[in-house]
């Protein structure tokens, strides 16, 4: 497809702005060799800029994220927006949907309900078929109370633990948010579509400019909290956050619940698509190639926690109870320890009700913190022994950071 080469979306992006100034450049009369000697030159956003208004410029540009992001509720990487945890701390169990991150590959899509299709095809079914919105909301539906996660969520620490940058986003440990999903089970469809028992792979496909694909077995499809989503804690869906359809897997990886979904391909044979051969596979010298990926390819998010605090922030010197968040993709959350001395000693949290395996329990506890600089290390264990590492092996794409952290904070 025309956008394959741009899997990566800082490729994409670099492309949109390089089309969007040749473009300004015609509209302004500069001529293609004058453009490509101030391409050359690195000249061509001043160039550009100094004979278009700034205010123009910020308007003509594309905005990745529709809705507000403001820096108080979000660590801002262009199309990706970071939830910050501080903003968590007195809340309910839900994310609210104005505090739910954004993970965009390029920009949020547009997506007109009344003329929107999804389509289910593939030599899996014995019946295709196409579905309009009023069609998918007219079926039976169930909500499903579950996070999601990008695969990439903790991507900063491996610099912090090798020295070294993983490629990406850095996302701190605010790439995640639980809500209260509403929708049709895939189940429904594929068995509306008579899936073969020969069926192996299920593909849902966005509509976005990279068509985002991501393959899963059918098991995992026909699992009765795999969803194709309408519905995002009582509201339809907002179009940050896949409008009008998006899939929810729950425990996998943020990528698989695919947003603005347009297509479902089921397949007799193995499926494959760059998300699960050259991106979101492990790539580093403790992972082995697993052709056609170029390393093992991820499902599962991992076992991971953050505290309810700024990052690097400042408390006063006061007695005051602490509250975090740990979740787990394989199950509950069986308890939470927290250290204030770098490891040497551990104590036990308090857990809050509810506790939602594949989505999250809230923890806290009391501190009596002393002026200076201090940190907060946490480490939770899930019902099925999992336990969050003192390390993880480095990847070059960063993903699947879950070792402890040292949340720092200064006292004053």
């Amino acid at each position: 497809m025309a956008y394959e080469k741009f899997i990566r979306e800082a490729d994409y992006l670099q492309s949109a702005a390089d089309e969007y100034a040749w473009r300004r450049a015609r509209e302004l009369g500069v001529t293609r060799r004058r453009f490509f000697q101030m391409l050359t030159a690195g000249s061509v956003a001043a160039a550009l800029s100094g004979r278009l208004p700034s205010k123009a410029w910020a308007q003509a540009a594309p905005t990745p994220v529709v809705k507000p992001t403001p820096k108080e509720l979000f660590n801002d990487y262009g199309s990706n927006k970071e939830m910050r945890w501080e903003n968590m701390y007195g809340r309910g169990y839900l994310v609210p949907n104005e505090l739910f991150f954004v993970r965009n590959h390029t920009k949020t899509a547009m997506i007109d309900a009344k003329t929107w299709r999804l389509k289910i095809e593939g030599s899996g079914v014995q019946k295709p078929m196409e579905l309009t919105y009023d069609e998918l909301l007219s079926m039976p539906s169930v909500s499903a109370t579950r996070y999601i996660e990008c695969a990439g969520n903790g991507r900063s620490f491996f610099e912090t633990a090798y020295g070294k940058k993983a490629d990406g986003t850095q996302w701190k440990l605010g790439g995640i948010g639980v809500a209260e999903w509403t929708g049709v089970p895939f189940s429904e469809v594929l068995n509306g579509a008579g899936i073969k028992k020969s069926a192996r792979d299920v593909m849902p496909e966005g509509l976005d400019d990279l068509k985002v694909r991501r393959p899963m077995p059918v098991a995992k499809a026909l699992a009765e909290d795999t969803l194709l989503v309408y519905a995002m804690n009582g509201q339809p869906l907002p179009a940050d956050h896949g409008f009008p359809v998006r899939a929810l897997v729950p425990g996998w990886i943020g990528v698989a619940n695919v947003k603005w979904l347009g297509r479902i391909e089921v397949s007799e044979q193995p499926l494959f698509s760059s998300w699960n051969t050259e991106t979101y596979v492990l790539v580093g010298p403790d992972y082995q190639p697993q052709p056609p990926s170029k390393g093992p390819v991820l499902s599962n998010q991992d076992l991971k926690s953050a505290v309810e605090l700024p990052w690097n922030g400042e408390v006063s010197a006061a007695r005051r109870l602490v509250r975090g968040r740990s979740w787990s993709p394989f199950g509950k959350i069986a308890n939470v320890e927290y250290s204030l001395d770098q490891g040497q000693r551990w104590q036990a949290a308090r857990l809050r009700e509810p506790n939602i395996a594949a989505a999250w329990v809230r923890w806290d506890f009391d501190w009596e913190p002393k002026p200076g600089k201090q940190t907060i290390r946490v480490r939770a264990t899930d019902d099925k022994g999992n336990v969050q590492p003192d390390k993880v092996p480095f990847n070059q794409q960063g993903y699947l950071y879950n070792a402890m952290v040292d949340h720092p904070i200064q006292v004053k």
